[in-house]
């Protein structure tokens, strides 16, 4: 027998029910654990610890994205699996399992690791300036009989205003497309729909209901599909989502107090890391302070504990220890109230705001925008525009698609904490065995793996 891992993301109890019934019901038949989230709780940490079984004291993933202070640069969503440090559980299997083989599909820092197979969303930056979504697969010729066969990835619905469930529907299809082709041994699935509306719209919202049953059709199909082939499933969560009211701008308040450096670049502002005395990278509920001012410390410590909205300052040293967290992580790490979380803005006048600030761009802005989900309410016909955009970039113009709101007061749902109620902490469900950790689950995942192959 073989096993399948579906990682159906912000998948938590409190959401399981009448709205889920497939998932409910093999949660009924199989087992359901929750277990307290890694630290932080995101997307790259959690799966990180997932696959090592390690914290980032050892694997290194601090966030989605850190300063790097050797190029005193910002740098969000990277893809290489060579920033894990560890040794994967894939590696660990092949070391024990003769022919085994793993398919990771969407998990993220997949490109150029040691699994079989593997696919990810990558885009291609041709030298005049054109973004052209694409993805990048492990072996590469996989890549065009993919597409082939099930149609181009649908970029728009992985990340955007228009994110929703036709993403999760192509990796779906491209997980059983690999399974039909290549049966692998382990297969690492990673369905990202709920995160969407829950972050967007909040998990209180009237449409929730209608967004679960979406996923909840789509995992229910492919837990069919690969019980079918008689393979077992476990279906686990990264994290909950908690409903949010207000947004902290953690670079606001240092500016005012000096301490941020502003440059000017044609007539905007953008925020000169490097230079500044201190700043923040946001993620989510969490944001790394980088103090490049030692003098003023305490004065950042302080601030960070008088303002309202945060709960927690922790020292990344009495975090993770010396060693690779530390390096990547903030000198303190701001953890923000459950009804909170950090914007990374600077600009104290929307008018010269960065030009990359209402755009989607993952992978400039020196911090996470979950803003981006949005189209910009206050926009005169905002259709118009995108056709527009669109129509220039068809004829090979360079154009600049602006719709992305700067109002953090849009967002209604957010997470990073790793002390939440056991209703919003992330599950594991195909096994009555408890986990009582994000590394627990790990050990389950190669448990699972060994008694099939046994």
């Amino acid at each position: 027998m073989r096993l399948a891992v579906i990682n159906l993301v912000g998948l938590s109890r409190s959401l399981l029910g009448p709205n889920m019934p497939r998932l409910t019901d093999f949660a009924k038949r199989t087992g359901l654990q929750s277990y307290p989230p890694a630290f932080p709780a995101v997307t790259c940490t959690a799966q990180s610890s997932i696959v090592t079984g390690t914290s980032p004291a050892n694997h290194g993933i601090v966030a989605n994205g850190w300063y790097d202070r050797e190029s005193a640069e910002v740098r969000f969503w990277k893809q290489s699996n060579h920033l894990v440090h560890g040794e994967k559980l894939w590696d660990k299997l092949r070391r024990e399992v003769p022919g085994f083989t793993c398919a990771k599909l969407f998990w993220w820092y997949n490109m150029h690791s040691t699994a079989d197979f593997s696919i990810t969303p990558r885009p291609l930056y041709p030298a005049d300036g054109r973004k052209v979504f694409d993805i990048h697969t492990q072996p590469m010729d996989m890549r065009e009989a993919l597409k082939s066969d099930l149609g181009p990835f649908p970029f728009p619905a992985f990340w955007g205003p228009a994110a929703g469930i036709a993403s999760s529907e192509w990796i779906a299809a491209s997980a059983k497309w690999v399974e039909e082709k290549h049966s692998p041994t382990l297969s690492l699935v990673y369905l990202p729909h709920l995160d969407y509306p829950l972050q967007k719209d909040g998990p209180l919202a009237a449409n929730i209901p209608e967004e679960l049953r979406k996923i909840d059709t789509v995992a229910g199909e492919l837990i069919d599909y690969y019980e079918s082939r008689s393979i077992r499933v476990l279906v686990l969560s990264e994290y909950g989502i908690s409903p949010v009211t207000r947004a902290i701008h953690l670079n606001r308040l240092f500016r005012e107090k000096g301490w941020i450096l502003i440059k000017n670049e044609l007539g905007r502002e953008t925020l000169d890391c490097g230079g500044s005395r201190v700043f923040a990278v946001a993620d989510h509920q969490v944001a790394h302070v980088y103090i490049h001012d030692s003098s003023i410390r305490e004065e950042v410590r302080e601030l960070l504990t008088s303002t309202p909205g945060i709960d927690e300052v922790r020292d990344a040293h009495d975090c993770w220890g010396k060693g690779i967290a530390t390096e990547r992580a903030g000198d303190l790490i701001a953890i923000a109230a459950e009804d909170a979380w950090f914007t990374y803005y600077f600009w104290e006048n929307d008018d010269v705001a960065p030009d990359y600030a209402r755009t989607i761009d993952i992978h400039r802005k020196p911090g996470y925008d979950p803003c981006e989900l949005f189209i910009d309410p206050t926009l005169h016909f905002p259709k118009w525009r995108i056709a527009m955009f669109l129509l220039k970039k068809k004829l090979g113009l360079r154009g600049l698609l602006d719709v992305i709101p700067l109002d953090a007061s849009l967002v209604k749902g957010s997470h990073g904490r790793d002390r939440v109620p056991l209703e919003e902490q992330p599950v594991l469900l195909g096994t009555d065995d408890p986990v009582t950790s994000v590394e627990e689950v790990h050990e389950a995942i190669l448990s699972a793996a060994r008694n099939l192959c046994a």
